[in-house]
């Protein structure tokens, strides 16, 4: 219970330091990207963390979101 609590933690803190970062890179962010987002693991969030840095815009999120999401 307790490894899985931290886990959600570490995943919530990493969600909302790249949803920061995206903000800067792509502007505002809709309701739906959000919580899209907020949703991923870890492990995706991650990786979205470091592709985020290729990003020049909106655009490379939505392709982003498309190869690595249901």
């Amino acid at each position: 219970g307790e490894a899985r609590g931290e886990a959600r933690g570490r995943a919530a803190e990493a969600a909302a330091v790249t949803l920061r970062q995206l903000g800067r890179r792509c502007g505002p962010l809709s309701e739906a990207t959000n919580s899209e987002i907020q949703a991923l693991p870890l492990e995706q969030l991650e990786g979205l963390a470091e592709a985020l840095q290729d990003f020049t815009g909106p655009v490379d999120l939505a392709a982003w979101l498309a190869d690595h999401t249901g």
